[in-house]
C-alpha cells in the first residue's frame, strides 16, 4: 500500500508538478483547437510553427525569470527588470545610431557607429551596473528590496527615454537583427542564448556550493552570516546577475522589433517574471529555488497568452483570464494543497 502511494505523494509534493500539468493542458487544448498546432515546417532552412513561435517569444521572459529566481531565493525581489530591458535596448540603439541609407537604390545598407561587440558590451555593461546598483542598495545599505528596486523602476523609464530622446529609435544594422530574429541550424538564435544562460546559471547553482549558499541566505540570513557565508557579497552578485539577464533580454527584444522604445519596451516584464518564478515553484519567502521551474513558468505564461489570442478572447479581458489561471495554478501548488492532495491520493490507492 505504502509503496503504491509513495510515487503519488512525491508527485504531488513536487513544486513543478502543477506548472508542468498546466503547460500540458494548455498544449493539449491548442492541439484540439488546432490539429496542426505541433506542426513544424522548414522554410529556407529555418524551422517555423506555433511551438517555435512560443519558444522564441518566451525567450526574453525565460532569461529574466532565471535571473530573478536567484534574487528571490535570497529572500529579495527585483521589480526593475522591465526598466533594465528598456535601458539595455536604448543603449544598444544609441550606440548603433545612424539613419536609413539606401545601397545603390536597391536595398538598405547597414549603419552603425561602433562595431557590434562594442554595442553588446556597452548595453550589457550598463545592465550589469544597474544590477549592482540594486544589489548595493539592498546588501550594503540595507534597504528593503522592493523599495530599492522601485527606485530604478520609476527612474529607469526616464533614463531610457533620455537615451532615446523620447523617440523610438529604429536600428538599421542587420548583424544586430540576428540576436532576436536570426536562426542557427534552423533554430532561433534566441533559444541558444536561453540555453547558454541556463547552462551557466545551472552549473553555478547546482554544481558548486553557490546554490547552497543562496538557499541558506534565503532560509535564514542571520544564521548564514554566523556560519561564515558572505551573505552580502552573494546577494550583491545575485542582483548583478539579475540585471545582466534583463540586459540580455533587452537585446533580444530590441533586436526582434529592430528598434528601441524607452516607454514600452519591457513593460510589465517584471510582473510576468515574478509570476513565472512563482508558478515554477520558487517561494517568494526565499530558500529553495528551481531554475527549470522558472523556465517552465515562463513557457506556461507565453503559451497561455498564445492560447487566449488563438481562441479569440477579446483583448480587454486577456489580463483577467491570465490572472485567473495564474491564481488557480498558484493555489494548487501551495504546500498545504499539495499535502492535502497527496493524502487524498494515497487514501484512494489504499482502497482495495
Amino acid at each position: 500500500m505504502s509503496a503504491a502511494a509513495a510515487p503519488l505523494r512525491r508527485l504531488a509534493g513536487r513544486s513543478t508538478s502543477w506548472p508542468v500539468a498546466m503547460l500540458g493542458l494548455l498544449l493539449l487544448f491548442n492541439l484540439v483547437n488546432n490539429p496542426r498546432f505541433f506542426a513544424v515546417t522548414v522554410k529556407d532552412g529555418h524551422l517555423y510553427g506555433s511551438v517555435i513561435d512560443i519558444l522564441n517569444r518566451a525567450s526574453p521572459l525565460m532569461i529574466i525569470a532565471m535571473g530573478l529566481t536567484l534574487v528571490i531565493a535570497t529572500r529579495g525581489i527585483d521589480i526593475s527588470v522591465g526598466a533594465v530591458v528598456a535601458i539595455s535596448g536604448a543603449v544598444a540603439a544609441a550606440l548603433i545610431g545612424g539613419e536609413l541609407v539606401l545601397s545603390g537604390g536597391t536595398g538598405m545598407a547597414d549603419v552603425t557607429q561602433v562595431p557590434l561587440p562594442v554595442v553588446l558590451c556597452g548595453a550589457l555593461g550598463v545592465a550589469l551596473a544597474l544590477g549592482l546598483w540594486n544589489g548595493a542598495l539592498v546588501s550594503l545599505l540595507g534597504m528593503q528590496p522592493i523599495i530599492a528596486t522601485l527606485i530604478l523602476l520609476v527612474t529607469g523609464r526616464g533614463i531610457a527615454q533620455l537615451i532615446t530622446g523620447g523617440q523610438i529609435l529604429t536600428i538599421y544594422y542587420s548583424p544586430y537583427y540576428v540576436i532576436g530574429n536570426g536562426f542557427l541550424l534552423g533554430i532561433p538564435v534566441s533559444l541558444f542564448i536561453v540555453a547558454g544562460v541556463g547552462a551557466v546559471l545551472g552549473l553555478l547553482a547546482r554544481k558548486t556550493a553557490l546554490g547552497l549558499f543562496i538557499e541558506a541566505i534565503g532560509i535564514n540570513p542571520v544564521a548564514s552570516r554566523l556560519a561564515g557565508i558572505r551573505a552580502r557579497s552573494i546577494t550583491l552578485a545575485c542582483y548583478a546577475v539579475c540585471g545582466l539577464c534583463a540586459g540580455i533580454a533587452g537585446l533580444i527584444v530590441s533586436s526582434n522589433v529592430k528598434s528601441a522604445d524607452g516607454n514600452n519596451a519591457g513593460l510589465l516584464f517584471e510582473l510576468d517574471a515574478i509570476l513565472a518564478v512563482v508558478l515554477g515553484g520558487t517561494s517568494l519567502s526565499g530558500g529553495k529555488f528551481t531554475l527549470v521551474g522558472s523556465v517552465i513558468g515562463a513557457l506556461t505564461l507565453q503559451t497561455l497568452t498564445t492560447t487566449i489570442y488563438a481562441v479569440g478572447v477579446p483583448p480587454e479581458v486577456n489580463l483577467v483570464v491570465k490572472a485567473l489561471v495564474v491564481f488557480l495554478v498558484s493555489i494548487l501548488q501551495s504546500k498545504k494543497v499539495r499535502d492535502l492532495l497527496g493524502k487524498q491520493r494515497a487514501g484512494r490507492v489504499a482502497i482495495p
